[in-house]
């Protein structure tokens, strides 16, 4: 029997690097995971759909902690990616709820191509 396969609204990464570790990236990610599982979104527990995972290095060492977000472009062609630094609890909270509700996602601390501040 194949594992059960849910659905995937998106993806997001919590920088798990030195620097972002020292601006609370660990916290962060654990804070987040059990927001997700609390809420019913993560996509290991009851058919949640957001996948959540510790990374390596993003780029924003700093200005950590990062966040980066990939989900299904809205408007059907690949993928849409958001980068966020110096990320927040409750920001990280909005990023994935607008991501599981496939909403537009915030712009505070987005930086990258598409930032919006």
């Amino acid at each position: 029997m194949p594992p059960k396969y849910f659905p995937t609204h998106g993806h997001l990464l919590v920088c798990q690097g030195p620097n972002c570790q020292a601006r609370g990236s660990a916290l962060l990610h654990r804070a987040l995971w059990n927001h997700l599982e609390r809420q019913s979104i993560a996509y290991y527990k009851r058919g949640g759909t957001l996948r959540l995972t510790e990374s390596g290095c993003l780029g924003a060492c700093s200005f950590g902690p990062a966040l980066c977000v990939y989900r299904p472009d809205p408007g059907g062609a690949g993928l849409e990616e958001a980068w966020y630094a110096a990320v927040d609890f409750p920001l990280a909270a909005r990023v994935a709820q607008a991501t599981h509700d496939r909403t537009p996602l915030p712009a505070e601390h987005r930086y990258g191509p598409d930032e919006q501040d």
